[in-house]
């Protein structure tokens, strides 16, 4: 990738998770970091709705099949380790229920999907 091409999936990146974060604020949800980055993973959004902890993946393509399909197991991994970092060095969230989201970024609306991954127990 040319560092041009990185530029610009940098910058469309980042407007997507502006769109994610909006989208979410219009849910009730409270954005408590974005871009929370540790040496095992990041998460791109972390918010919180009542006592519900959700751990967002943005992924913005050029429709909402792509961006689906763009999720797997390796970002579910990066984001889970994340996750378990954030509440170790957060504790006060370590009661609240734990959620893995995904908003996807393909349209003229985010569409947010509650759920997408489930931790292991």
């Amino acid at each position: 990738m040319t560092i041009k091409a990185r530029q610009k999936a940098y910058r469309m990146g980042h407007a997507a998770e502006w769109r994610a974060v909006w989208r979410l604020r219009l849910g009730g949800y409270t954005i408590l970091i974005r871009r929370y980055k540790t040496r095992l993973g990041e998460i791109d959004i972390v918010a919180r709705r009542g006592n519900v902890l959700a751990f967002v993946e943005v992924k913005a393509r050029g429709d909402f099949v792509k961006a689906a399909d763009a999720l797997g197991d390796r970002q579910f991994g990066r984001v889970s380790r994340a996750a378990s970092l954030f509440i170790a060095h957060h504790p006060r969230y370590a009661a609240c229920s734990v959620r893995f989201d995904a908003v996807l970024v393909g349209g003229v609306w985010p569409r947010h999907l509650p759920d997408v991954w489930q931790a292991p127990e």
